[in-house]
């Protein structure tokens, strides 16, 4: 039988540094500092099997994410499924702005698209006297999102079926925040790295990326309190854009911040008091 060093001597050869690891740590069911002091462990030909198996399909150009079953977001281990977009590390920074701006004290907060929950859990998990309600239009992705929830007994969050705002009918928020598709149709980073292989409704959005943040920015002053505050994610070149249409929905304070990489990243407002 082969040994765990062995696999993964051979297993690194063409893969970004880390992932021989991933693959073979699901496999065995154990971490990477297990794998590091057992490199002498001898591995059965079925789960050498299943990892050559999963190493032909990640050179194919699958996720890890997506083979896995998994990825890390903030302080949580989420499920992902081919129907959620894999959460990134950039999206943290919006979690960070949107609790940076809730209120002391009970607390209303929205995300829209919310895919695999990864923005309205990791906010309910630190807010747990925030009520979150988290929207997606697919239902698919909502399963993987209340999946999400139960795993980790987060029960401080609602999810609703429909698309962007139109399940919060009525409904006030102090904050709303969203990561929606901001990639212009026809770009070819679509055909890149991971992206051919996640849900292009969470990717693209009109000729130039902006469809979906028009609606949200135009819907969202009717779902926020006075003083409310509004956050969206988008693309490294779309600040300025976004800002202008955050001015033209009468928005104040409006601001765009970077990410850790100096990227501006997430635009936001606050609806005048």
């Amino acid at each position: 039988m082969p040994r765990v060093d062995d696999l993964l001597r051979r297993a690194r050869a063409g893969l970004p540094e880390g992932e021989a690891e991933l693959l073979l740590g699901h496999v065995l069911e154990r971490g990477h500092a297990w794998l590091f002091a057992h490199g002498d462990a001898a591995v059965d030909d079925r789960a050498a099997a299943a990892f050559d198996a999963l190493l032909e399909r990640r050179r194919a150009g699958e996720p890890v994410a997506y083979l896995t079953g998994r990825r890390g977001f903030w302080t949580l281990d989420l499920r992902v499924t081919p129907a959620t977009l894999i959460p990134r590390p950039e999206t943290e920074r919006l979690v960070e702005l949107a609790l940076e701006r809730l209120p002391a004290g009970p607390c209303r907060v929205a995300d829209l698209g919310t895919g695999s929950g990864a923005i309205a859990l990791s906010i309910a998990r630190e807010r747990r006297d925030a009520k979150v309600v988290a929207t997606d239009a697919s239902i698919a992705a909502l399963d993987v999102a209340r999946t999400n929830a139960a795993e980790h007994a987060i029960r401080n969050v609602e999810f609703r079926h429909g698309d962007w705002l139109a399940p919060l009918a009525g409904e006030h928020f102090d904050v709303i925040a969203s990561n929606p598709p901001y990639i212009a149709e026809g770009d070819p980073h679509l055909v890149q790295g991971d992206l051919p292989h996640e849900p292009p409704a969470a990717l693209a959005s009109g000729a130039d990326g902006l469809d979906a943040i028009r609606a949200i920015v135009g819907d969202a002053p009717a779902h926020l309190h006075p003083g409310g505050w509004l956050l969206v994610e988008h693309g490294l070149d779309q600040g300025a854009a976004v800002r202008a249409l955050l001015d033209d929905a009468r928005f104040v304070d409006i601001v765009t911040e970077r990410d850790l990489e100096g990227r501006e990243r997430v635009s936001l407002g606050r609806r005048p008091a």
